[in-house]
């Protein structure tokens, strides 16, 4: 199954100020897999070893000679000498010996020609039980999440329909049959999730009661690693938060309401553990007055979404719903199921070099509540996005947000065929009527990995822009 992170590990390879890369993410969303897939088609030798496997390395890692480290992998490979002019190293499960991650600065050091990747899961469960200091400034990272829609139609082989959504402009009228075709698509995908496994077991079997078995194995083993590189007392935190959040997703969160018995501060500590773990994702409140987005956020204010929307809906119950029951649109509908979606895309567009990170708007006070669902910065530009799990439904939060922070544009994703609309609307603030006036890029639900691109197209091509309907509106 290819990846579009595999260009990423291309660059990093080509670079002449490559440092040792640190492949980040969750368990099972496919970080060896890419990595083998990768030297094979660099046609590198793939020095790999399993650092869960072989616990006696940390012993020899603990020299941090890296000629003696070499000479005891070699061994372990059995693929001859470890070099850099044709062979690629792969430290796998390295959170297996985190002692192994403070050497990688010495392979910087002392070999800068050898390629070396390492990868792991529940990095930051490791380094809690430890003390030491990351190499920052020797090493690179990539953060890996779930394989994503178009990389799931490129894997079905829908050839076809992925070469419409990667070169589709919106001039261009977009053929309803494709339309309804990829919703059906997303509708499947909503259940199947990203996680590879359950991919590639439904490809094989066209069975969604298959997908769910894969679904619950990636849970269990979720819980079992928590054992293994939690403490006993952040255990049963670990599994109220991990057993919550699926259920809460795109909600404002409240820690009492995970436990209202338990304290506040220690279910944050795990809910902390699980964001950096990447199995959990937080969208946090941007005032959004300025770029970058980062520096006006409220930390302390957030929602929080799910690793991978198959999994989530696994942990909410879906398994349970009969067949007949799933294959209705309206069920699939309900609940935050397309925010999640929109949510685990948007975290990694154009940014897997640094940890997801997403954001959105909140007002609350006595002149009513407005939430945007996300804010994304799109080049130099802010841009409100606004999710809708249907066809239609109110944009008041978005014209709210757009009259106070004065921007132009505003994104919506719902099961519409593409539009491109200026919009032309009546609010009423403080008990005046003002115009706002904007435009609207709205987009299908499976398109979110088009949007910059689309986007930044916006301002190149002339597009007809007739008013905006007032049922759309």
């Amino acid at each position: 199954m290819d990846r579009i992170a595999e260009k990423r590990l291309t660059d990093w390879l080509d670079s002449s100020y490559r440092k040792p890369l640190i492949i980040r993410g969750a368990r099972q969303v496919g970080k060896s897999t890419l990595v083998r897939q990768f030297a094979d088609h660099q046609k590198l030798l793939l020095h790999e070893v399993n650092l869960e496997r072989h616990p006696t390395l940390v012993d020899v890692f603990k020299t941090h000679d890296t000629g003696k480290i070499l000479r005891e992998l070699e061994f372990i490979c059995g693929k001859g000498p470890i070099s850099g002019k044709d062979g690629l190293l792969f430290l796998d499960e390295i959170q297996a010996a985190p002692i192994a991650i403070q050497t990688l600065r010495y392979f910087y050091e002392d070999h800068p020609a050898l390629p070396v990747i390492s990868a792991g899961s529940l990095l930051e469960f490791t380094m809690s039980k430890h003390s030491f200091s990351m190499p920052v400034g020797r090493v690179e990272y990539l953060y890996l999440g779930p394989v994503t829609f178009e990389e799931t139609l490129a894997a079905m082989e829908k050839e076809v329909l992925l070469n419409l959504l990667n070169n589709y402009q919106l001039h261009e009228v977009f053929p309803q049959s494709a339309h309804e075709q990829l919703l059906e698509l997303q509708r499947v995908w909503f259940l199947v999730g990203g996680m590879p496994e359950a991919i590639q077991r439904f490809i094989d079997t066209d069975s969604l009661g298959a997908v769910f078995d894969v679904h619950a194995s990636i849970i269990e083993t979720y819980k079992d690693d928590f054992a293994k590189y939690a403490t006993q007392s952040d255990l049963l935190r670990l599994h109220k938060v991990f057993n919550y959040v699926p259920m809460a997703a795109g909600e404002k969160f409240k820690y009492v309401r995970v436990d209202p018995e338990d304290q506040s501060r220690e279910l944050r500590k795990a809910f902390d553990l699980l964001e950096k773990a990447q199995i959990i994702m937080k969208a946090c409140h941007t005032d959004a007055s300025g770029l970058p987005l980062g520096a006006t956020i409220n930390r302390r204010i957030f929602k929080p979404f799910f690793l991978d929307c198959g999994l989530m809906n696994s942990i909410c119950g879906v398994q349970w719903i009969s067949s007949n029951e799933l294959k209705r649109t309206s069920f699939i509908n309900k609940g935050h199921v397309a925010e999640q979606f929109i949510a685990q895309h948007l975290a990694f567009i154009g940014k897997n070099n640094v940890s997801p990170f997403l954001t959105y708007w909140l007002r609350e006070g006595r002149a009513g509540n407005a939430e945007v669902d996300f804010i994304a910065q799109l080049g130099q530009t802010i841009v409100p996005v606004e999710v809708k799990a249907g066809k239609s439904g109110s944009l008041k939060s978005l014209q709210q947000f757009i009259h106070q922070k004065r921007v132009r544009v505003g994104v919506r994703f719902d099961l519409n065929i593409p539009s491109y609309q200026h919009v032309s609307h009546a609010l009423s603030q403080g008990g005046e009527s003002v115009q706002v006036e904007f435009d609207l890029l709205s987009l299908p639900l499976y398109m979110i990995e088009e949007l910059p691109r689309i986007f930044r197209n916006t301002h190149k091509v002339n597009v007809l822009r007739p008013v905006l309907s007032p049922e759309r509106a």
